[in-house]
């Protein structure tokens, strides 16, 4: 069955993921971006507490008269604040900006602030799961060596890791050690910010009378993964969500995949080998 702007993945925590989310970094308009979001069909957000508009993030949602409950907000705190008490500070902090009663999903953003610190700060998620503050619990740019640890120390493993992941970039044995423990993938810059010139994207693109965005978008849903694309112009947050009508041949996901340039193609921080 074809996905739709409606379907959504289940996660191990037992709750349920929309399969396109809308991203909201260095976004200076969030509030009227979101909301056209929400217009367009959106029904998943992925802020940060690095991004600084939780607050806009929560007011869109409140403004939009949409049923909290039909949303997903997801949020992370960066390495400088990892450490037991500090996330849990972090996270109350987040839900009072938000003005939620919970988080949907609570990653940690980035793996920089070694294993005691990491392992502290999921610990603290851990217990805020507990006391109904967040629903599921996640990691971003987390390599095999980060998850591993997590199950090393016995606890409860993540339900998403949100990496940099596109046709240049993809990632492959984080991609491969997610699937066999059941992490559902996010993929952050998966519109390569833009730079979508390679001939191979354009001719696909081409084919099938669609811009690039939506044939790298389409390649990361067929992949089964969570694509988060941002953008703050209302017709590409609209174009961005015309994913559902058309569909890549597999010769057109073997070109893409055939792109991979490995950790070289990376366009971001992609922080997967801190250590």
């Amino acid at each position: 069955m074809m996905p739709t702007i409606e379907s959504r993945i289940q996660l191990v925590s037992g709750y349920t993921m929309p399969l396109l989310g809308f991203g909201v970094y260095q976004n200076y308009t969030t509030r009227t971006s979101v909301l056209e979001a929400f217009r367009a069909g959106f029904r998943h957000v992925d802020s940060a507490q690095a991004y600084r508009n939780e607050t806009a993030v929560g007011e869109a949602v409140r403004d939009s008269g949409i049923d909290r409950g039909e949303l997903f907000i997801t949020t992370k705190c960066i390495s400088k604040n990892h450490g037991y008490e500090s996330t849990l500070k972090g996270i109350d902090e987040s839900l009072a900006k938000f003005g939620f009663e919970y988080i949907d999903l609570f990653l940690i953003h980035d793996p920089y602030s070694g294993t005691q610190r990491r392992l502290a700060t999921y610990r603290a998620l851990q217990d805020a799961r507990s006391a109904g503050k967040i629903r599921s619990i996640g990691v971003s740019n987390y390599g095999i060596k980060h998850l591993e640890e997590i199950a090393d120390a016995k606890y409860d493993m993540p339900v998403v890791n949100q990496i940099e992941l596109h046709p240049f970039c993809q990632q492959r044995p984080i991609v491969d050690y997610c699937r066999e423990h059941s992490i559902v993938i996010q993929a952050y810059c998966p519109i390569m910010r833009g730079k979508m010139d390679h001939p191979t994207i354009q001719t696909i693109a081409q084919n099938h009378s669609r811009d690039a965005a939506q044939v790298l978008l389409r390649w990361s849903l067929q992949k089964g993964f969570v694509p988060l694309p941002k953008s703050a112009t209302p017709e590409r947050i609209r174009s961005n969500t015309q994913l559902y009508d058309f569909e890549l041949g597999s010769e057109e996901m073997e070109q893409l995949d055939g792109l991979d340039r490995g950790k070289d193609g990376s366009i971001s921080w992609n922080p997967v080998d801190a250590p």
